[in-house]
C-alpha cells in the first residue's frame, strides 16, 4: 500500500460490496430453506459454505495487498461476486447453487481484504470503518424493504449482492495501481503485537459466531415462534438495520473519546442481553425490539474491533487476519445457531449465545486496554516540509533505534518543569571582554547580571 492515505470512499465502496452477503444471510437462508425445499440446517450449511469461503479468501491475502497492490485484487474479488452470485441466481439445482455461492464468498473475502488493508492505512481507520458499516447497513436495509416484495425465490438476494458487486467496479480505478515498490515500502518484518493480535483474532471468532448464530435464524424466530409474514419480518429487519445506521453515526461522532475499551466491554454486554430478548419473544413488539437493540449497538462494537486490529499493524495484516477469523465465526453462526434451536429451543439458544458472548468480552476488552494508544500511523507524526518521519528515516538511513517504527504506538511527551532552567537568563550586557577594564574590574561576568 502506498505510503500516502488515499480517499475513503472507494475502500468503502469496496467493503460494502464484499460485506453484503453476510448482511443478507437471513434472507438467503431463508428463502433456499422455503424455495429449493432445504432444511434449516441443510440451508445454515450452505450459508456456512459462503462465508468459510469468504474466508479463507482472506486467510490467503492477509499481509499479501501491498504486494499486489489494491487495484487488481478487488476488481478480481469483484469479478468473483459477480459470476459466483450471478450464476447462483441463476442455477435451479441445490449442488450448482451451492458451487456458485462458495466461487461467490472468494470474491467477497477477497475484496473484504483489500478494503480492510486499506482501512489500516488511513489516518483514521475507526471513521474509515464506520463509514464502511454504515454503508452496508444502509444497502441491506433497503434490501430488506424490496426484496420481500419482488418474490424471485432464491435468486433475488443472490441477484443483489451481483449488481452491487457490478455497480462498485468503477471505484476500484481510484483504489491505486501495482504494490508499493522502492525504499519507501515499510520493510517486511514479524507481526507487531502477536499475543495481543491473536487474542483479538479468536475473540472475534467467537463473538461473531455467537452474533450470526442468532442472525442467521432470526428469520425463523419470527416466522415460526412470533408467526410473523415475511413482510413483517423485512420490515423489522430493515428498521433494525436503519437503527444501526444511527448506532454508526454515533460511533463516528463519538470516536476515541471514551477510548476503545469501554465501547468494546459495554457495547457487548448490551448485545448480550439483546441475544437473549430476541430469541425469547413471543410477540412483534418484543422481536422488533430486541432486534432493533442488538443492531443498533452490533455495528458500534465491530467498528471499534475492526479499529482496534488495524491499530496493531499499519499494514493491514491484522486487520485482515481478525476479519478472516470473523468471518469464520460468521461462517460457523449458521450451523450453530441452527444445532442450538433445534436441541434447547429458541430461548436456550438465546441463553447460551448471550453467556457466551460476556465470556468473550473480558478477553477481547483487556487487549483494547492493553492497546490502548493512538498507533503511529504514516502522517501522525511529521517533520518540516510534511514528509512522515518514521517513513523518512527509513529513506535516510537513520540510526537505528533513533525514530519509533511504524505502526509503534507513539510515546507520551511530558514537559519538563525544573526551576534552574526557569531562571531569568541574563542580559548580553551584563557580558563583557574578560582583561583590565575601565573600574579596575577583570571579570568576564558583570554583577549585573544578578538583577
Amino acid at each position: 500500500m502506498s505510503s500516502r492515505p488515499r480517499a475513503a470512499w472507494p475502500l468503502v465502496a469496496v467493503f460494502t460490496a464484499g460485506y453484503l452477503a453476510a448482511y443478507l444471510l437471513p434472507t438467503i437462508v431463508g428463502r433456499l430453506s422455503v424455495y429449493l425445499g432445504l432444511s434449516t440446517a441443510q440451508a445454515g450449511l450452505v450459508g456456512s459454505a459462503l462465508l468459510l469461503s469468504s474466508a479463507s479468501a482472506g486467510f490467503a491475502l492477509a499481509g499479501r495487498v501491498e504486494t499486489y497492490g489494491p487495484c487488481r485484487p478487488a476488481r478480481a474479488g469483484l469479478i468473483l461476486c459477480t459470476v459466483g452470485y450471478g450464476c447462483a441466481a441463476l442455477a435451479g439445482s441445490v449442488p450448482l447453487v451451492v458451487a456458485c455461492a462458495v466461487v461467490g464468498g472468494l470474491g467477497s473475502g477477497t475484496a473484504t481484504a483489500v478494503a480492510a488493508a486499506g482501512i489500516a492505512a488511513q489516518r483514521d481507520p475507526h471513521r474509515t470503518s464506520s463509514l464502511g458499516l454504515l454503508s452496508v447497513s444502509a444497502t441491506a436495509g433497503a434490501l430488506y424493504l424490496t426484496v420481500p416484495h419482488l418474490g424471485g425465490g432464491h435468486r433475488l438476494p443472490f441477484a443483489s449482492i451481483a449488481l452491487v458487486a457490478l455497480l462498485v467496479w468503477p471505484a476500484t480505478s481510484r483504489l491505486g495501481g501495482s504494490g508499493a515498490s522502492g525504499p519507501a515500502a515499510p520493510a517486511a518484518g514479524r507481526l507487531p503485537h502477536r499475543r495481543s493480535g491473536l487474542v483479538l483474532a479468536g475473540g472475534m471468532l467467537v463473538w461473531s459466531m455467537a452474533q450470526n448464530a442468532l442472525w442467521g435464524v432470526s428469520s425463523r424466530i419470527g416466522v415460526d415462534q412470533v408467526g410473523l409474514s415475511e413482510v413483517t419480518i423485512g420490515a423489522v429487519f430493515a428498521a433494525a438495520l436503519g437503527a444501526g445506521l444511527l448506532g454508526v453515526m454515533g460511533a463516528g461522532v463519538l470516536g476515541s473519546r471514551l477510548g476503545r475499551a469501554v465501547p468494546i466491554g459495554v457495547g457487548t454486554a448490551v448485545i448480550a442481553g439483546s441475544i437473549v430478548l430476541s430469541s425469547s419473544a413471543g410477540s412483534l413488539g418484543t422481536f422488533a425490539t430486541g432486534e432493533i437493540l442488538w443492531n443498533t449497538v452490533y455495528p458500534v462494537v465491530l467498528s471499534y474491533l475492526i479499529g482496534l486490529a488495524a491499530s496493531l499493524d499499519v499494514r493491514g495484516r491484522w486487520a485482515v487476519l481478525a476479519g478472516s477469523a470473523s468471518s469464520v465465526g460468521v461462517a460457523c453462526g449458521p450451523v450453530l445457531g441452527s444445532v442450538l434451536s433445534e436441541q434447547a429451543g429458541f430461548p436456550g439458544m438465546g441463553l447460551i449465545l448471550g453467556t457466551l458472548t460476556l465470556l468473550v468480552a473480558l478477553p477481547v476488552t483487556a487487549v483494547a486496554l492493553h492497546t490502548g494508544g493512538r498507533p503511529l500511523v504514516p502522517g501522525s507524526v511529521r517533520r518540516r516540509g510534511g514528509a512522515p518521519a518514521a517513513l523518512l528515516a527509513v529513506t535516510t538511513g537513520a540510526v537505528p533505534g533513533a525514530v519509533p517504527k511504524v505502526g509503534a504506538p507513539e510515546q507520551a511527551v511530558t514537559e519538563i518543569s525544573n526551576p534552574v532552567l526557569r531562571r531569568r537568563r541574563p542580559a548580553r550586557s551584563a557580558f563583557r571582554t574578560a582583561g583590565p577594564a575601565g573600574g579596575g574590574q577583570s571579570n568576564a561576568y558583570s554583577s549585573t547580571s544578578d538583577r
